[in-house]
């Protein structure tokens, strides 16, 4: 193969490396610098080729490829990394006072009257992390752990955009990069809304989101959850000044949050602080504070540590954005898989840049827990600055005569009685026909998420639910101008706008409407993975469970998901009638890779550790062969590779079955044969 432009012919070799150079530095400015150059279409027609180069040249696939970034299934656990150094933590300052009073003991320890440079940067709210670099490769990434010993999280670290998998520059040994891990306001906002879409529990906060994904066991969850980074900090530390270190890991091309300022001397720190404690509300992530620390490495030295913090930094924390506030009444919400949860109507008052009327209350036994009664004064917050909550009551003035909140046992919308399933903290209403269902169920199926009806929003379609011109959303198909005509705000012009926003839906990709169905657990991805993998709707009802979980990315809970609602009888003629409808329901099954396919059509399974490749690795090298890697076996798995210390479920269940097994050197064999 090659390739021949101007006259000048180019191999795949060649064609590779630009290919990675050029998305390399496209990745930059997307995800670091904020400036994109190319629309997203352009970017992915890059990747594709790169991918299909690749493919059909697997010796030209490199650890550092940008298509290399997520990779395995779900591992088995993580294992405990040694740091370098010990990842410490910092004292707190909370006012001005108590970082004049650092500064104080800074000078102290420096025999000094003037206050030093130091540099303040924002504190990011997310998951420290410590990035290994060997040969400029990013051969390792670690959790900050007790600080000591952190957790090997290298291929969800590979799934972060913003952290290079090749430095631009730097020393050509080992060298470890610091820096946090967090997810952005938007990132945070898109996955509460696919929680929703779903039928699950809203996320609490960006940070705990962000820990909790970068722990997740499967790094292709983690790629969907669109972490990001910032790094501050080179072990062991080079040069003379901690500023010349950020432009540097700059030059090399790890993400540095560009607001950071050298200051000279405390009082233009805390400047710099108080700049920032109302501005933090126009940035794209969460920053609960700002971290200061001496700019000139050989002072630090001087200074050295305490048993548990540097002394030549600190880190201010702003105040909470919180208000107290009326706790009016405790109301029920039903979402549209009849989800019934607990919200707080309170007193209006203003917080973190807006009014607050409602805030979430997550679920019962968490109002429990934390004892909130109707009546209560209580301390409400933006969690992470996006869903406002309810953090507790202030006890010294709750009423004489409060009582603890019971949850209601009947449906506020139809009174059908709620249940708890034993294994959720979440009630429901079974009602099929309940009319707060349907209503959020169209709102849904009609979002931008899903099939993205312009014009159909909340007052149409509560309009529509109440007059019962729609019993479900499948009838959003059948409805005319004319029906539409009479409804409230809707003029001729309007009416006619719809109808034809209806109509255009009919062509949208499939994925659109798998994930507007509303099947409890499937989210966008979810959804998308099914339409690529399938192509078709009517696919995947012939699909059985194991073949629904043998898919990349769906796992048990969702396969049965899956096929728990396609098997409802109600659920069929839903889908029969999209069909008469004419909304497109068969799309494009996802291409196979180009070149030899020795292993298409078998499916294997990875266990324990390999001593010469990761399971990443050796995932890819199977899947370039036409090989599927899944992370169950079943009776359809063709050989379970077993490397050291393997998971006893997964042999145990091959042995039961009757699966052929395979060593490391078994492994190596298949992929060379």
């Amino acid at each position: 193969m090659s390739l021949c432009l101007c006259g000048n012919v180019v191999t795949p070799a060649k064609r590779a490396e630009t290919l990675r150079e050029e998305i390399q530095r496209h990745e930059e400015l997307y995800y670091v610098q904020a400036a994109p150059e190319m629309s997203d279409a352009a970017f992915d027609a890059l990747m594709h080729e790169l991918k299909a180069i690749e493919t059909a040249h697997p010796e030209l696939l490199t650890p550092d490829s940008p298509t290399q970034r997520v990779g395995g299934r779900p591992t088995e656990g993580f294992a405990q990394v040694e740091h370098v150094q010990p990842m410490l933590s910092l004292d707190n300052a909370y006012d001005e006072e108590e970082l004049r009073a650092f500064d104080e003991r800074v000078r102290k320890g420096l025999a000094t009257d003037r206050s030093p440079a130091y540099v303040a940067e924002l504190k990011i709210d997310g998951l420290s992390i410590a990035l290994t670099y060997e040969g400029r490769c990013l051969v390792r990434g670690a959790t900050r752990g007790d600080g000591v010993r952190g957790e090997d999280v290298t291929p969800n670290v590979r799934t972060v955009r913003a952290l290079p998998l090749a430095l631009k520059g730097g020393p050509a040994g080992r060298v470890e990069i610091r820096g946090e891990v967090y997810l952005s306001k938007k990132a945070f906002e898109k996955l509460n809304r696919e929680q929703e879409g779903a039928g699950e529990a809203l996320y609490a906060n960006p940070r705990n989101t962000a820990a909790g994904t970068m722990r997740n066991l499967d790094p292709t969850v983690v790629a969907k959850r669109g972490l990001m980074a910032w790094t501050y900090q080179l072990v062991p530390p080079d040069g003379e000044r901690h500023s010349e270190m950020l432009k540097r890991l700059s030059k090399w091309g790890m993400p540095v949050e560009p607001h950071w300022k050298r200051c000279d001397g405390i009082d233009e720190v805390i400047a710099f602080c108080e700049e920032w404690r109302d501005k933090r509300n126009d940035l794209s992530f969460e920053t609960d504070g700002v971290v200061i620390k001496l700019d000139d490495l050989a002072l630090r030295d001087r200074l050295g540590y305490t048993s548990k913090f540097p002394r030549w930094a600190t880190a201010f924390k702003f105040p909470a954005q919180q208000a107290t506030t009326l706790l009016k009444r405790i109301e029920v919400n039903i979402g549209r898989t009849g989800a019934a949860t607990p919200f707080a109507m309170l007193e209006p008052t203003f917080v973190a840049g807006s009014t607050i009327s409602m805030a979430t209350l997550h679920n019962p036994d968490d109002v429990a827990r934390k004892d909130i009664r109707e009546g209560d004064t209580v301390i409400i917050e933006k969690a992470g600055d996006v869903i406002p909550r309810v953090v507790g009551p202030v006890m010294e003035k709750r009423p004489a005569d409060s009582k603890p909140w019971v949850m209601w046992t009947t449906c506020p919308v139809c009174g059908s009685d709620l249940h708890k399933p034993e294994d959720e903290a979440v009630w429901r209403c079974d009602n099929s026909s309940c009319p707060a269902k349907l209503r959020r169920g169209l709102e849904h199926f009609a979002g931008r998420g899903a099939m993205n009806i312009e014009g159909m929003g909340e007052s149409l379609i509560g309009q529509l639910a109440d007059k019962e011109l729609i019993k479900s959303i499948a009838d959003i198909y059948a409805l005319t101008a004319e029906t539409l005509e009479g409804l409230e705000r809707m003029g001729k012009k309007s009416a006619a706008k719809v109808v034809k926003e209806i109509e255009k839906s009919k062509g949208n990709d499939v994925w659109r409407l798998i994930y507007g169905l509303g099947i409890r657990h499937v989210g966008e991805r979810g959804a998308q993975v099914l339409a690529d993998h399938f192509g078709s709707i009517e696919a995947i009802e012939a699909a059985s469970r194991e073949e629904l979980e043998q898919v990349r990315e769906i796992g048990p809970v969702l396969a049965d998901s899956v096929r728990t609602w396609l098997d409802e009888p109600r659920n069929q003629a839903l889908v029969q009638q999209f069909r008469d409808a004419g909304v497109k329901t068969v799309g494009e099954r996802k291409v196979a890779p180009a070149g030899p396919q020795p292993l298409a059509g078998k499916s294997f399974v990875i266990t324990g550790t390999l001593a010469s490749m990761s399971r990443e690795d050796a995932q890819a090298k199977l899947e370039v062969l036409g090989g599927k890697v899944t992370g169950s076996v079943s009776k359809k798995t063709t050989a379970v590779i077993v490397g050291s210390e393997p998971g006893a479920s997964k042999t145990e269940k091959a042995s039961a079955l009757g699966i052929k097994t395979l060593d490391e050197a078994g492994l190596l064999d298949l992929l060379n044969s």
